[in-house]
């Protein structure tokens, strides 16, 4: 879809704000803390981050990724979040137009940001971001054009139950838990927002990035296969790609099978 350059720029800065939010989510959810109070501060010195330091992207430029109160170096995944999301804003507008079910697509991938970077530093999946989200994924099924209810409700339980099987499979198996509730429920609500199709796809393309990376984290390892690696992000990017190119990656897939 065409959009004005200008509505672009507002789009990517309002993605891009939310980036900001999501860094506070990120941080302070594994830890139980309030997203709201106390207000931003320096996690080395804890002083109060004026507004003014706190403007996406622009504040860690001036600031030359550095606390201005004791140096302390900014991580560049604060920036990294802020520009992911903005770049998302855009691209979803630019694949949907501006309509609101591209505002619940991007909730569901700003979801899917924090999901990727708390699944990262502590490898769980907090409940307080996939519960809600599948009674959002759901609720919009009502009122979608993208989506129906029939399909949300084939995605919550194929997604669900596909898992579900898998990990106690695994567990009868091997004795080790091999899969967390926390991919179950993040499976789930990937399947309220995007139906049932979209958890196969994820599900596949997850397994197969994932199974390179962990082979690879496995071989840099003194833990070997036992080495622990989280899944949520690859069942993320699974939902990303479909976001922006699920249909056609399907139709590619089937016509190279019928060859």
């Amino acid at each position: 879809m065409a959009i004005p350059i200008l509505y672009k720029f507002f789009v990517f800065a309002f993605g891009a704000a939310v980036g900001s939010f999501l860094n506070v989510c990120i941080y302070r959810l594994p830890n139980s803390r309030s997203l709201i109070r106390p207000r931003s501060m320096c996690p080395q010195c804890g002083a109060p981050i004026p507004f003014y330091d706190n403007i996406p992207l622009v504040s860690y430029m001036v600031l030359r990724a550095r606390c201005r109160n004791c140096s302390a170096v900014i991580p560049l995944r604060y920036p990294v979040v802020e520009a992911a999301s903005g770049l998302f804003a855009v691209a979803i507008v630019m694949r949907y137009g501006l309509r609101w079910e591209a505002l619940v697509l991007y909730a569901f991938v700003a979801a899917l940001l924090v999901v990727t970077f708390i699944d990262i530093d502590h490898q769980i999946i907090p409940n307080i971001i996939t519960y809600p989200g599948v009674v959002v994924g759901l609720a919009a099924s009502f009122f979608s054009e993208f989506i129906t209810v029939k399909d949300a409700v084939l995605g919550i339980a194929v997604g669900a139950g596909i898992l579900l099987v898998v990990a106690l499979g695994y567990y009868l198996v091997t004795k080790n838990e091999g899969m967390g509730g926390g991919d179950v429920k993040l499976l789930a609500m990937i399947g309220a927002f995007l139906g049932w199709k979209a958890v196969i796809f994820t599900i596949f393309l997850g397994s197969a990035v994932g199974t390179l990376a962990g082979l690879a984290v496995a071989l840099k390892s003194r833990k070997g296969r036992k080495t622990a690696v989280a899944f949520g992000p690859f069942l993320s990017l699974g939902a990303l790609l479909y976001i922006f190119y699920g249909p056609e990656l399907i139709s590619w897939y089937v016509h190279l099978l019928g060859r």
